[in-house]
């Protein structure tokens, strides 16, 4: 994989060849992020290698955790004092500072590159704002995935996840009676919220995951086949170990790739501290999305670019978005990241097992449904967050409860 990336960056680089570039001195551009697990760093390095083989000065400026980096962003762009560019989610994290017009629409290097073109109309509306695109897409990620490990499912004599979590919870109580975490889980209130979702989409089904989240359908919240996922997402609360509070995401990944826990629901960006660990799907790890390959929860990352008046920074604004977008760029990136290629039109022979189930579900649109992050208000999200994190770290807290609190976070957002 080394050799095909480094292969993919010299042909990214003569691509950009002819991408336009200051005389005096090389486009300086600052990308401020989150990428610092061992998984995301090789990712970003991509990027950086990529940028500045096309001719620019790479300045990185990471920040551990999402909401630290975007906070920071949002306050430097506030500030007047803007990176060149910024991550943030495909999603509604952004829509203030573009009703402020701190973000540069992009349009117009979209029409002249054919972006729109062999991207998914799916990306394209998320990263649009009134018509014009914002935002720059540079991954799609499945956030439904179960990573298991091989070694764990074997001593606890199973082959395979079940297809239900209602099934699958008998499963995890065999990893535990074997010694082993049944589910690796860090426990911040993002990946509690995740693992909800996930078995809402995996039990509930496509149907009733959009009537909560795209219909606001307070009947569906109130339903027994809702009550009916709340009370198996409560049953996990045994299932978890006792380092879980405030565990990163990538230390619950390390648990499940040292052969310490038996599963772990993340998003495919997990896939990428298997990659770096040199691990292979099908050997030393297994991967479904939503325990039956049938449904894929879209998401993943874009970056803005703050508007900005100096054609210097434009220049190199321009620059970096040519190379994220490049095509031997978006292979060689998602190799690395565990995500898939936002292009249409590049090869993926190279992805490994796992991503050949994301792209296949990546071609029919009936077989995807979004984040509940691109449908839902930053303010709502806070709000179902907090009620569910509440109910997990609360044994005592019933399913009622549970209900009820999704049914008055509703309300108050309407």
């Amino acid at each position: 994989m080394k050799a095909f990336i480094a292969l993919a960056l010299a042909g990214s680089a003569l691509s950009l060849a002819s991408a336009p570039a200051k005389a005096q001195e090389p486009p300086k551009t600052e990308v401020m992020h989150w990428w610092t697990s061992g998984g995301e760093a090789a990712a970003i390095k991509v990027f950086a290698d990529a940028y500045t083989q096309a001719g620019g000065v790479w300045v990185d400026n990471a920040t551990a955790m999402g909401e630290n980096a975007r906070a920071a962003a949002i306050n430097r762009m506030v500030g007047g004092n803007p990176p060149t560019a910024a991550q943030f989610n495909t999603g509604k994290q952004f829509d203030d500072l573009v009703d402020q017009g701190l973000v540069r629409p992009i349009d117009d290097l979209a029409e002249e590159e054919g972006w729109k073109d062999v991207m998914s109309p799916f990306l394209v509306e998320a990263a649009s704002r009134d018509g014009q695109l914002y935002a720059l897409p540079i991954n799609v990620h499945g956030q439904n995935w179960l990573f298991y490990s091989k070694p764990v499912f074997e001593a606890a004599g199973l082959t395979e996840p079940p297809t239900s979590w209602a099934e699958f919870v008998p499963a995890l109580e065999k990893i535990k009676e074997a010694g082993f975490i049944p589910l690796s889980l860090g426990g911040q209130p993002w990946q509690e919220r995740i693992l909800f979702n996930v078995m809402l989409l995996a039990d509930g089904g496509k149907d009733l995951y959009l009537k909560v989240y795209q219909d606001r359908d307070l009947e569906a919240i109130q339903s027994d086949e809702f009550r009916a996922v709340v009370e198996i997402y409560g049953k996990l609360r045994g299932l978890v170990d006792p380092g879980s509070p405030g565990r990163n995401w990538n230390d619950a990944t390390n648990l499940v790739l040292t052969g310490k826990a038996g599963a772990q629901v993340m998003g495919d960006w997990a896939k990428g501290e298997f990659i770096n660990a040199g691990q292979e799907p099908g050997t030393d790890y297994g991967c479904t999305i939503g325990l039956d390959d049938e449904t894929l929860m879209v998401g993943g990352d874009v970056f803005v670019f703050p508007a900005v008046d100096d054609e210097a920074q434009l220049g190199a604004q321009d620059l970096l978005a040519r190379t994220m977008v490049a095509p031997e760029t978006q292979v060689a990136f998602n190799l690395e990241k565990g995500s898939m290629p936002i292009r249409t039109d590049v090869d993926t022979s190279a992805f490994d097992a796992c991503a050949q189930k994301g792209i296949e579900l990546l071609q029919d649109p009936d077989s995807q449904v979004p984040v509940f992050d691109i449908l839902l208000s930053a303010g709502l999200i806070g709000s179902l967050d907090d009620v569910v994190t509440q109910f997990w770290n609360n044994p005592a807290a019933t399913p009622d409860e549970f209900v009820e609190g999704f049914v008055s976070a509703f309300e108050q957002d309407s």
